[in-house]
């Protein structure tokens, strides 16, 4: 049986008590077919740095299932390994409904939104990709509004791939449960004619030492860092 691929916006929705019912495209399809000149004013808003870090909605038209605070998008950015950065540092295409949605909500409260904020893998704000990329734009008092979301979903073990670069905590159980696999392969007797506790646990320390060296050495050659650490910085090597 096939895995079901992760949809991190359902997965943010699982945060909230609340669902109302998800605006249809239709309206979004007329709205794409007016005005190009806004549709480009708002991409080069997305292309460009802001530091706003509010909009006014009017906040009784706002979708509630749709409102976020930082601590639910920072927990499923730690959880999945994403980053939470301005739109101008993502540096694959913005869809046309995206772009709608926003025309759309400027339309409804009669503002200009600034802030953009997304949802994305690191490499998607280096290179061009496919992989659950989601828009928000800032309410204020850190809540943000999810505005559309585009692209495939994640891998459904990518939490779990991902469980290891949550702390140093995680990753040392890892090593150390690699560890003790990895000797339990090593044949008995393979040093000397008997085997004993003693002889297990020296291996098993010997593993650990080789397996801790190689993850060091390659977390500061690839200057890697924590999923708590790099879910909203800009650097690369974060």
């Amino acid at each position: 049986m096939l895995l079901k691929k992760v949809n991190i916006e359902e997965e943010l929705r699982k945060t909230l008590r609340k669902k109302d019912p998800i605006q249809s495209l239709h309206e979004l399809h007329e709205i794409l077919s007016k005005d190009s000149k806004s549709r480009e004013k708002i991409g080069e808003t997305l292309k460009t740095k802001n530091t706003s870090t509010t909009n006014s909605f009017n906040l009784d038209l706002l979708q509630t299932d749709r409102i976020y605070h930082i601590d639910q998008i920072k927990k499923i950015c730690i959880d999945y390994r994403l980053r939470f950065l301005a739109s101008n540092y993502f540096k694959g295409k913005i869809p046309a409904e995206a772009i709608a949605e926003i025309k759309s909500l400027e339309r409804i409260h009669g503002i200009e939104l600034r802030g953009f904020k997304i949802i994305a893998p690191s490499k998607l704000f280096k290179l061009e990709d496919k992989d659950d990329p989601i828009l928000f734009a800032p309410i204020g008092n850190n809540y943000f509004y999810l505005i559309h979301k585009w692209g495939e979903d994640l891998h459904p073990l990518r939490k779990w791939l991902m469980w290891p670069f949550k702390s140093i905590v995680n990753l040392t159980c890892l090593v150390v449960a690699l560890s003790y696999l990895v000797t339990l392969l090593v044949p008995s007797g393979l040093f000397s004619k008997s085997s004993s506790n003693a002889q297990f646990f020296i291996l098993f320390f010997f593993m650990f030492k080789c397996l801790a060296s190689i993850v060091i050495f390659y977390g500061f050659a690839l200057g890697k860092n924590f999923n708590h650490t790099i879910w909203n910085s800009k650097y690369f090597n974060a």
